[in-house]
Formats: C-alpha cells, sequence, structure tokens
C-alpha cells in the first residue's frame, strides 16, 4: 500500500470511545496514505463534536445527520439545528441517515418522515448523502424510488441488503462502500456483492469505531472499557487490501479508483 492516496468514505472519529487513542490515529493516519476521511454525526448532540474535529483536521470532511437510532430523542428545533450546520460548513454532508428495524423500540413511521426530510435537504443542496439500512431495505426502497435524491447521488454505507435490490439502487444513483467487517465469514453474500460492482460506483470505509473486523483479521485489535471491541481507523488499509483482493486488482489499482469515485462524489 506504499504512497497509495486512501480515502475512508464513511467514520466517526469522533466518538468519545475512540478518545484514548485519537491522538496517536489522528498523527497515524496520514501517513499510511489517508488524503481524506468522512466524519458522520449521529444526533444533535455530537455534531458540535463533529465540527470540531473537521476544524481542527484539515483532512476530516464533516457529515451532519439525524440517525434513525437517535430519532426519538431528537428535538422540536432538529431540523433547523441541522440546516444551521450545513450553512455553516460549506461542503458538508448530510449523514448519517435513514431506517432501522434492528434496534429495539423502532418507530419506522418517525425514522421515515426523518429521512425523507434529510434526504430532501441534501437533494436541494446537491450535497452528499450517506445512508444506514438495517432490515427496512423495502421501506428505503420505497422512499428512495419515489422520492428526490441528490444529483450527485447518495451512498448506502456498509451495504447490507439484497443482491436483487443493488440494480434498482444503482440506477437511482447509489455509491457503495466496502467494510472491513465484511471479512467476518457470514458476509459472503456482501462480498460477492462487492466483486460485481461496477468499480464507478465503489468507495471504501472503516465506520471506525464501529464494525470491526473478525479477530483473525483484525492486526489492530480495540477494545471499551467493557471489553467490547472497537474497529481502529487504521483498518482502512485492512479494508482497502481485502477489498483489492476480492476485487482481484492490486492495491494501487483500487486506490486509484476509489480516489476519483471519491473526488465525485464527495467535492464541493
Amino acid at each position: 500500500m506504499k504512497n497509495a492516496r486512501l480515502f475512508d468514505a464513511h467514520n466517526h472519529l469522533h466518538d468519545a470511545r475512540l478518545l484514548p487513542w485519537r491522538a496517536d490515529f489522528l498523527a497515524e493516519l496520514p501517513a499510511l496514505g489517508v488524503r481524506r476521511a468522512v466524519v458522520n454525526g449521529t444526533r444533535e448532540d455530537d455534531w458540535p463534536a463533529v465540527a470540531a474535529l473537521a476544524a481542527q483536521v484539515p483532512w476530516v470532511l464533516p457529515s451532519f445527520g439525524l440517525h434513525p437510532w437517535h430519532v426519538n430523542g431528537r428535538s422540536a428545533a432538529w431540523r433547523e439545528t441541522l440546516v444551521n450546520f450545513l450553512d455553516a460548513h460549506p461542503g458538508a454532508g448530510v449523514g448519517e441517515i435513514g431506517l432501522d428495524r434492528w434496534i429495539e423500540g423502532h418507530d419506522i413511521a418517525a425514522q421515515a418522515e426523518c429521512f425523507r426530510a434529510q434526504l430532501a435537504i441534501a437533494a436541494e443542496r446537491n450535497l452528499p448523502a450517506t445512508i444506514h439500512c438495517i432490515r427496512a431495505w423495502g421501506a428505503l426502497w420505497d422512499i428512495i424510488r419515489e422520492g428526490t435524491v441528490p444529483a450527485r447521488g447518495f451512498l448506502l454505507h456498509a451495504y447490507g441488503g439484497p443482491a436483487e435490490m443493488v440494480r434498482g439502487f444503482l440506477n437511482r444513483g447509489a455509491n457503495f462502500s466496502f467494510s472491513p467487517s465484511f471479512l467476518h465469514e457470514r458476509k459472503s453474500a456482501q462480498r460477492e456483492i462487492f466483486r460485481t460492482l461496477p468499480a464507478e460506483r465503489i468507495l471504501v470505509e472503516t465506520d471506525a469505531p464501529d464494525l470491526a473486523p473478525p479477530p483473525e483479521h483484525n492486526p489492530r485489535p480495540l477494545a471499551d472499557e467493557n471489553g467490547k471491541p472497537l474497529n481502529h481507523p487504521a483498518n482502512i488499509v485492512l479494508a482497502y487490501d481485502a477489498f483489492a483482493k476480492i476485487r482481484g486488482m492490486t492495491c494501487s489499482e483500487l486506490a486509484e479508483v476509489v480516489g476519483k469515485n471519491f473526488a465525485r462524489f464527495f467535492q464541493p
């Protein structure tokens, strides 16, 4: 991976769980070849942390969104607050947004309402939208199919949906980001999807500190205070290496393709 230019399309480097190691990885990542990293907020009270990190680190690209897990805790002014953050940070994305039926106590109607509102903001401003979805692919497709999406398209991060839905999402402008968590044995279907995606629609992510790779593939094991595994941001190197092998490419070839895709999708 020497001299490769790497881009992390989706992570949460501002997350408090990474605080003990943050100074170290912020220094290390550029040395590993990371040129840009998209840091996604998930709720109103962490958007300031995303903004602060972007102000501190020039290679951080901020994204602000209300994650479906946090819809029930939103304030009455959440949309206005989101717009204010986007106004204050030209070039920022909208994300992480989406739908999730996996989380306990989910309110899919409220999630859909917030998702539609945020997707409309992204479309109106033609901003990159980063979308999360678990166990709600039909509902997500209905919104994507019927609604307006940004002219630049949107990102389905760590895509875990059915293979038969890929073509429809592609036709609506979807990009797909490969996660190191796809190295888990149970993720063989996802690996196969990413092997055959059009080259112009692929990106690479870590989702750090979430979606850690399996222990046997993880060169950077981390854990929180309760012993739960965390995904180290430097696993972007692992993600590129694994994805290149799946695609039958060299790491340098993949990095060149992903770099062009990242610039096209995320450029202001």
